[in-house]
């Protein structure tokens, strides 16, 4: 089982051969305006306490943070949507070690800002075990500090690409939440982060099971 970063890596290779170069440096220009607003830094921390949420599933059913921490820590992952190829290797790579996981007595949650039937789908793709939840127009993420609009440059590139925010998404405002995972102890403080605006750059695996 090749681990996840070197999926992400073989995966930015067939990208380079398969994208135009000027659609390589219109995202190569995007990720480097993000970073300069300190997405990174200026995002919940760890001994915050994590924003209460109630968000529906792909079933519409309302999960409660504080009813999921009844249970043990409860791990928040955010992603793009089912879309982005980055988001969906993290994804297989967080089901192939969901085991481990449910053995530590921790939940795991990932949350994007696109509509139920899209996650209902992503979900049958890939046979996720574990739920996707809807954050409707990035109210969550927001919160948290991780939410952005995507320049005005990159829409276009976007939409070359039959990516259409607004399709997946359900509104115009083409935000998104930067990847980020969080560890969420019982008492709702936030013991792990990782929150990257370069969203090539995934967790680690097997850093996030030490924290559980």
């Amino acid at each position: 089982m090749k681990k996840l970063k070197q999926q992400i890596e073989e995966l930015n290779e067939n990208l380079a051969k398969q994208l135009p170069t000027e659609v390589l440096e219109v995202f190569g220009k995007s990720i480097q305006d993000l970073k300069t607003k300190n997405i990174e830094e200026n995002s919940v921390a760890t001994g915050d306490t994590f924003p209460d949420f109630s968000l529906p599933n792909t079933n519409n059913e309302i999960l409660k943070l504080q009813e999921l921490l009844q249970n043990g820590k409860v791990i928040v992952a955010f992603f793009r949507g089912s879309w982005c190829p980055y988001c969906n290797l993290e994804l297989k790579a967080l089901q192939e070690n969901l085991k481990q996981i449910i053995d530590r007595k921790a939940t795991l949650v990932e949350i994007s800002p696109q509509t139920p039937d899209y996650s209902e789908e992503l979900k049958g793709n890939h046979n996720l075990g574990f739920e996707l939840l809807t954050d409707k127009n990035n109210a969550l993420a927001k919160q948290v500090g991780i939410s952005f609009g995507l320049q005005d440059y990159v829409i276009p590139t976007y939409g070359s690409l039959d990516i259409e925010l607004s399709e997946y998404n359900g509104n115009d405002n083409n935000e998104l939440p930067v990847p980020a995972v969080f560890v969420i102890d019982t008492n709702g403080s936030i013991t792990y982060k990782f929150v990257d605006t370069n969203y090539m750059n995934r967790i680690n695996i097997k850093e996030l099971m030490e924290q559980l």
